[in-house]
C-alpha cells in the first residue's frame, strides 16, 4: 500500500473520530459556550490539551532539524519557559480571574482607555494571524507532499481542505469543543512522537541504553553556550524563553482563553504550572530524535539537508524506515495542525467579537450575536487560508525561527503595555498609545539592521524585551501622574 493511501486512511479515521468526539454531550451553540465554555472545564483536561496547542507541527518539523545548526542549545530557552509559565500563573492569571475577563485585552480598556484597548487587540490579532498561518503552513505542506503532490493536485487544495475541516468542528462549540478535542490531539501527538523515536532507534539497531550513549556522545548534544556574543548564548536564550512565554502565552488570548475556562484561579494555576513543566522533556525528545535522524542519513551515506525543516519529512519519504512509519508521522502532523489551528481560529474570533465589535455590550439579541460570531469565524478561516498561501511564496528557512522573530516585533508592544499597566500607577495618554506601539517595532527593526555594522552585535530573540522596553519608555513619556493618590 502506498504512503499516500495510508495517510488518506489515517486522515479520514482521525477526522471522523474527532467529529464524533466533539459532538458528544449537549450541543449548545451560544456565545457563552463558544467564548468561555461556561467556566466549567476541568484543569487536568485543559493542561493536557494546551500541550498540543503549544507544540505545533512547526515544533515537530523544525526542532529536530535545529540540532545540526545549534545542537541542543534550544533547551536553554526551554528552561526559561518554566520561569515564564510561573510568571503567567502567579502574576497574570490572578488579574484575569479578578475581573473575570472573556478577553484578556479588556484589562487595557479598564487601565488606559478605548484606544489602548483597540491597539492591544490589533497587535494580538496581527501576531496570532501571522503565527497561526506559519504553523499551519508547515503542517499543510507536509501533508500535501505525502498525499496530494503525487496526484499533481495544487497545494491550495490541501490547505483549504484542512481549514474547512477545522472550521466544521469549531464553528458551534468553540472553546468548549477544543477543551475536549485538544486532549485527544495531544495524546495522539505524544504517542506518535514516541513511536517515531522508537522506530528510528530500531532502524539504527540501538537499545534504550544505546540511544542514551549515542545522544550523549554526539557532538550535537551540547546544551549550554556561554559565549555571550553568540545568538545561542545561555543568558540570551534563557531570558528570551521567559519573555516569549509571557507574551505568547500570558498576553495571548488564544492560550489564556483556555485557562479562563477553568472553574477557579487555583485550578488555572495548577493547569499552567503542570503543562509548563512538560516542554523541557518534550523538546529534549524532539532534539534527540534529530540526532537519530542525522545518524540515519549517515548510515545510508546521504548528506543531511541544509534546510532543517526537511530533515524528518525526507527520512519518512525515503522509505528507509518502512511504509508503515507514515501512520505515526501522519497522525502527529494532523494532530499538531488541528490542535494549533483550531485554538488560534477560536481566539481570533473571540477577540474580534469581544474587543473589536464589542458584541457583549451591544443591545442585540443572542441569536443576532451568534450569527455575527459565526460570520467572523468563517472570515478568519478564509484569512488563514490566504495567509498560508502567502507564506508559501516566501518560505526560505526555518519556520519556527521565523515565528519567534515575528513574535519579537509584534508582541513587544503588548509586553510594554502590560508591564507599564501592572508595575506603574501612571496614566498613559490614551490617544498617544497607538503611535508609541507602532514606532517601537519600527525602531527595533532599524536597530536590528544597524547593530551588526555599528557595534558588531547581532540581535536574537532578545529583540522582544528591547521592543517592550522601548514601548514602556514611550508610554512613560506620554503619561501623567494618577489623578488620585
Amino acid at each position: 500500500m502506498s504512503p499516500s493511501i495510508i495517510l488518506l486512511v489515517v486522515i479520514i479515521a482521525y477526522v471522523s473520530f474527532l467529529y464524533w468526539f466533539s459532538s458528544r454531550g449537549k450541543k449548545r451553540g451560544d456565545n457563552d459556550t463558544f467564548f468561555r465554555a461556561g467556566r466549567r472545564a476541568s484543569w487536568p483536561m485543559v493542561a493536557i490539551g494546551m500541550i498540543g496547542a503549544s507544540i505545533s507541527g512547526v515544533s515537530l518539523i523544525s526542532v529536530p532539524g535545529w540540532v545540526q545548526s545549534t545542537q541542543m542549545t534550544y533547551l536553554q530557552m526551554c528552561m526559561g519557559f518554566i520561569v515564564g509559565y510561573a510568571v503567567c500563573a502567579f502574576v497574570l492569571l490572578p488579574l484575569y480571574y479578578k475581573w473575570r475577563f472573556t478577553s484578556i485585552y479588556e484589562y487595557l480598556q479598564i487601565r488606559f482607555g478605548a484606544k489602548t484597548h483597540r491597539t492591544g487587540t490589533s497587535f494580538f490579532l496581527l501576531s496570532k494571524y501571522l503565527g497561526a498561518s506559519a504553523r499551519l503552513y508547515i503542517s499543510c505542506l507536509v501533508i500535501h507532499e505525502f498525499l496530494l503532490a503525487p496526484l499533481l493536485l495544487p497545494f491550495a487544495l490541501t490547505a483549504g481542505g484542512v481549514l474547512l475541516l477545522i472550521w466544521g468542528y469549531t464553528k458551534r462549540g468553540g472553546i468548549s469543543t477544543l477543551v475536549q478535542t485538544d486532549v485527544v490531539q495531544t495524546l495522539c501527538m505524544i504517542v506518535s512522537l514516541a513511536l517515531l523515536f522508537i522506530i528510528s532507534a530500531q532502524h539504527l539497531g540501538l537499545s534504550f541504553q544505546g540511544v542514551v550513549e549515542h545522544v550523549r556522545g554526539s557532538e550535537m548534544s551540547r546544551i549550554f553556550e556561554w559565549n555571550g556574543s553568540s545568538r545561542q548564548g545561555f543568558w540570551r536564550q534563557f531570558l528570551s524563553g521567559i519573555f516569549i512565554v509571557v507574551v505568547m502565552t500570558g498576553l495571548d488570548q488564544d492560550m489564556m482563553q483556555k485557562n479562563l475556562t477553568c472553574r477557579d484561579l487555583r485550578s488555572a494555576q495548577k493547569n499552567m504550572c503542570t503543562y509548563g513543566l512538560c516542554f523541557l522533556p518534550i523538546n529534549f525528545l524532539l532534539l534527540a530524535l534529530g540526532i537519530l535522524l542525522c545518524a540515519i542519513y549517515a548510515k545510508h551515506g546521504v548528506s543531511v539537508p541544509t534546510n532543517g525543516d526537511t530533515l524528518l519529512p525526507h527520512v519518512i519519504s525515503s522509505g528507509w524506515l518502512g511504509t508503515l512509519v507514515i501512520i505515526p508521522f501522519g497522525l502527529a502532523m494532523i494532530s499538531a495542525a488541528f490542535s494549533s489551528a483550531d485554538s488560534a481560529l477560536t481566539a481570533l474570533t473571540t477577540s474580534t467579537c469581544v474587543d473589536i465589535l464589542r458584541l457583549e455590550q451591544k443591545d442585540i439579541s443572542a441569536h443576532q450575536a451568534q450569527h455575527i460570531r459565526r460570520r467572523i469565524h468563517f472570515g478568519w478561516t478564509l484569512a488563514l487560508f490566504l495567509g498560508i498561501l502567502f507564506i508559501k511564496g516566501f518560505d526560505q528557512g526555518s519556520i519556527i525561527d521565523t515565528i519567534y522573530v515575528l513574535a519579537s516585533y509584534s508582541y513587544g508592544p503588548l509586553l510594554g503595555l502590560y508591564t507599564f499597566g501592572l508595575f506603574t500607577r501612571r496614566q498613559a495618554i490614551d490617544r498617544a498609545v497607538p503611535l508609541v506601539a507602532i514606532l517601537s517595532p519600527l525602531l527595533c527593526g532599524i536597530l536590528d539592521h544597524l547593530a551588526p555594522t555599528l557595534w558588531g552585535y547581532t540581535f536574537g530573540y532578545e529583540l522582544l524585551f528591547l521592543n517592550g522596553a522601548i514601548t514602556f519608555l514611550g508610554l512613560f513619556m506620554f503619561s501623567r501622574k494618577p489623578d488620585t493618590p
